[in-house]
């Protein structure tokens, strides 16, 4: 194993300034050319850095707590997770993560985490609400991801709930649907009134007002077959912006029903981009697809560098589908979602049509 001393030996500099250059410590400290030759030679030998020689050094363990409410076992949701893992792998942290069920087991969850030494937590919900930190979190850094904590003192980023209803609904005029109707989801939860609004606003901007019967608020199953019939008798829309890809699939049926082709005859817009419904739904459902990666990745970069005091640049995140906002961003910190287009909106209707 490659020591510290051998590469200064073979460069001829001091241990201490290895030490610097290995530990990504030496801007400002040492001569660039220096630096890069220290690097080029650590690379020839092989050197490994020794994690546990580093924390008792800094009094750091490079170990990240992520705490998940269900996340885990959320299929698409658990992007989050593979996220923050990748962005906590680029910038040399481990990342363990605990799922949670209950408060007496959140804490439990912490206090194992916290024996562990990490450095600090990621606090992630299965979806967007505004959130209580756990008083056993407040003694470290901590970034919340997919929620907003409520006293506005801890970052968190979540999704742009507000411009997901707008983009929908904008998308569906540009189609030149002229009834778009809103499927949303009967409980109260937070995304459900910021996308209502967002569908408002869109509607306000192109002239149109909003209908209420056009609006439908179902929840799943049979009640939500039922809402989404009462809707299309009542109404007769033509575009429908819906709440998330599962209630996009009562429209489906509804369009079946009537012999009507979605894509043509409907315009229709969901929100997820939900595996089992992407790879099922025909016609492709056009959907918008939550930055789960994203928030991950985004979450951990903030968490770092709080951990370390210094900036670091989130937009290197591989393979994302939504712009990473910059981590000084304004707290909450929201993440514009990207529309998927795929087949179910009717193509743009030519002028004179």
């Amino acid at each position: 194993m490659t020591t510290m001393k051998e590469i200064a030996q073979a460069t001829g500099v001091s241990v201490s300034t290895v030490s610097l250059v290995v530990n990504g410590r030496d801007q400002g400290r040492v001569k660039p050319d220096i630096a890069e030759r220290v690097r080029a030679q650590a690379k020839r030998m092989g050197y490994q850095p020794n994690p546990l020689a580093s924390s008792l050094r800094t009094s750091h363990t490079r170990i990240l707590g992520f705490i998940s409410e269900e996340v885990a076992t959320t299929p698409y949701a658990g992007g989050i997770i593979m996220g923050a893992q990748d962005a906590a792998a680029r910038l040399g942290y481990m990342l363990i993560t605990v799922s949670t069920d209950g408060v007496a087991e959140e804490g439990r969850q912490i206090t194992a985490l916290k024996r562990y030494g990490v450095d600090g937590f990621l606090y992630a919900k299965m979806y967007n609400r505004i959130t209580d930190l756990p008083r056993a979190l407040t003694t470290l850094p901590v970034v919340v991801a997919n929620a907003r904590e409520r006293t506005g003192r801890v970052p968190s980023i979540s999704p742009d709930e507000f411009q997901i209803g707008f983009d929908a609904t904008q998308r569906l005029l540009e189609a030149g649907c002229q009834r778009i109707a809103y499927v949303g989801d009967q409980d109260p939860i937070l995304a459900q009134g910021i996308r209502f609004k967002g569908y408002q606003a869109a509607l306000k901007a192109a002239g149109r007002r909003c209908d209420p019967a056009l609006v439908a608020n179902v929840g799943f199953n049979q009640q939500a077959l039922n809402g989404v019939e009462a809707l299309v008798e009542r109404a007769s829309p033509d575009g429908f912006f819906c709440f998330n890809d599962a209630r996009a699939w009562y429209v489906y049926e509804a369009a079946a029903r009537r012999g009507l082709a979605i894509g043509r005859d409907w315009s229709v817009v969901g929100v997820d981009n939900h595996r089992v419904f992407a790879e099922t739904l025909a016609p492709r459902l056009t959907t918008i697809e939550l930055p789960h990666y994203e928030m991950g990745y985004w979450a951990a970069c903030k968490l770092v560098s709080l951990i370390e005091g210094r900036e670091l640049d989130p937009a290197r995140a591989p393979d994302t589908t939504a712009p990473l906002p910059p981590l000084n961003a304004a707290n909450p910190t929201s993440i514009h979602c990207q529309l998927l287009e795929k087949d179910s909106v009717a193509a743009q209707p030519r002028l004179g049509e």
